[in-house]
C-alpha cells in the first residue's frame, strides 16, 4: 500500500548561521533544507561524495529494485510489520541532520516496524536480513525498533549482496529495557550503503551496540545516541576491515543531555591495500544539564600496507564541569614487526603470525558480539580477508 505524506514540519537549526556545535547542527525531514553536497563541508570531507551513487540525490527518477528486508523468526513477544508513514512513531527518534538521511526520509513510504513486548526476555537472537536489490540505481528503506520497558533481547541486522542503498534506523529502548543490536555490512564489493542510526533511551535502559563493516564500495554509517531519563548506558563497539578500494566510515554522536547516563565507544579498524581509506569521526557532547555524566571513547586502526590511510577523529564537547569522568584516545600504527618476529622465532610461520596478531587485534571487539556462532565466522572472515591479500575486495 503506498501512502503519500507531506514532510513533516519538524525543523529546528540556525538558518544561515554556521553551527558552533553538534547540538546546533541543522534538523529537518526536507531534503530541500540541506544544501547539495560538495565535499568540502566538515561533515564530509573526508568522503568521496562522487562515490554516493545518487543516494543525495532528491530527483524524481525511479528508484532501483527495493533491497528486501526479512525477518527469520519471530520469538514469542516479538513481532515484524510494514507500517506506513502516517504511523505517528516514524520520525519521533530521528531527524535527520544531513542530506542523504533526509533524501531517505522523502523516499521512503514504508517502514519496517520491529517490537518487543514490555516485559519480554527474548532468548534467541532476531535476526534481520537485507538483501541488496541491485546497481541499476538508488534506493531507500526505513526501519523502526521498539524494545518495550523492562524487555531484554538480541537484534542481529545483515546486509548482504549488491545495493546503493539510504536508509534510516530508529530505535527506542525503553525504561529498564536491554537491547543488543548487531549491524552488520558485508555487501558485495560493488555496493552502496548510507545509514542513520539514532537510537533513544528510556531511564536505565542499556544498549549494547556493534557494528562490524567488511564489504561494499563505499559505506558510511552513522550512530547517534541521546538519552530520555537517568541512568541511560550505551557501549558501542565496531570492528571495519578495509583493502584495495573500499572506503570505510564510521561516525558516532552520543548527546548526553540528562544527569547520571554513561556511554563507551571502542571502535577497531585495520587496513590493507594502497588505495584502502577509512574514517572514524566519533563525537560526545556533553550539555550543561548533563551532571554525572560518564564517558569514554577510543579507535584503534592499524595499518598493513603502504599507502593505506585511516582517519581518526575523537572530539568532546564538555559544557559542564560536574561530571563522573570523560576522556577519548586515538591510536593509529603498523603491524608490530616485533610481535611478528617474536612469534616467528617460537616456530611459527609467517603466515599464521600475521593471523594471531589480526586477531588478538580484533578479539576485543569479537568477543562483544551475543552469538557464539556469529562470533566464529567473523574470525573466519577476518581471517580470510587478510590471507587472500590487499585485492581480496576488488576480487569479489
Amino acid at each position: 500500500m503506498s501512502i503519500e505524506v507531506a514532510p513533516k514540519p519538524h525543523t529546528h537549526g540556525l538558518g544561515e548561521v554556521p553551527p558552533k556545535t553538534k547540538s546546533q547542527l541543522l534538523r529537518s525531514f526536507d531534503p530541500e533544507e540541506f544544501p547539495a553536497l560538495n565535499g568540502r563541508e566538515e561533515d564530509w570531507r573526508y568522503t568521496p561524495v562522487k562515490r554516493l551513487a545518487g543516494l543525495d540525490d532528491t530527483g524524481t527518477a525511479p528508484a532501483a529494485k527495493a533491497a528486501e528486508y526479512a525477518v527469520r523468526s519471530l520469538p514469542a513477544g516479538v513481532t515484524a510489520e510494514a507500517v506506513g508513514k502516517d504511523d505517528q512513531r516514524l520520525g519521533s527518534i530521528l531527524t535527520p541532520f544531513d542530506r542523504p538521511s533526509a533524501v531517505a526520509w522523502a523516499k521512503t513510504e514504508k517502514a519496517l516496524l520491529v517490537a518487543v513486548a514490555p516485559e519480554s526476555a527474548v532468548a534467541e537472537p532476531v535476526w534481520i536480513d537485507v538483501t541488496g536489490g541491485g546497481l541499476d540505481g538508488a534506493t531507500w528503506a526505513h526501519t523502526y525498533i521498539e524494545v518495550g520497558r523492562h524487555a531484554d533481547v538480541t537484534i542481529i541486522v545483515r546486509h548482504t549482496g549488491q545495493a546503493r542503498l539510504g536508509d534510516n534506523v530508529e530505535v527506542s529502548v525503553g525504561d529498564g529495557a536491554h537491547l543488543r543490536l548487531v549491524v552488520l555490512a558485508e555487501w558485495d564489493r560493488e555496493s552502496t550503503h548510507v545509514e542513520h542510526q539514532k537510537a533513544r533511551l528510556g531511564t536505565d535502559a542499556k544498549l549494547d551496540h556493534i557494528a562490524v563493516t567488511l564489504g561494499g564500495d563505499l559505506v558510511r554509517q552513522y550512530l547517534s545516541v541521546d538519552y530520555a531519563g537517568r541512568g541511560g548506558s550505551v557501549d558501542a563497539y565496531g570492528l571495519y576491515f578495509a583493502d584495495t578500494g573500499q572506503h570505510l566510515e564510521q561516525r558516532q554522536l552520543v548527546d548526553h543531555s540528562v544527569p547520571d547516563c554513561r556511554s563507551n565507544v571502542n571502535y577497531r579498524g585495520a587496513l590493507q591495500g594502497d588505495t584502502a581509506r577509512t574514517v572514524w569521526v566519533g563525537d560526545i557532547l556533553i550539555q550543561d544539564a548533563a551532571t554525572g555524566t560518564d564517558t569514554y571513547e577510543i579507535n584503534r586502526n592499524l595499518v598493513l600496507s603502504d599507502g593505506a590511510r585511516a582517519v581518526s577523529v575523537p572530539n568532546l564537547e564538555i559544557e559542564t564541569g560536574e561530571i563522573a569522568g570523560a576522556g577519548h584516545a586515538s591510536t593509529t600504527g603498523r603491524f608490530d614487526e616485533e610481535h611478528l618476529f617474536y612469534l616467528q622465532s617460537r616456530g611459527i610461520p609467517e603466515a599464521e603470525a600475521r593471523r594471531l596478531v589480526v586477531k588478538g587485534f580484533f578479539n576485543e571487539i569479537v568477543a562483544k558480539v551475543p552469538d557464539e556462532a556469529l562470533r566464529e565466522e567473523l574470525t573466519e572472515l577476518v581471517v580470510a580477508r587478510l590471507d587472500q591479500g590487499p585485492d581480496a575486495g576488488a576480487a569479489r
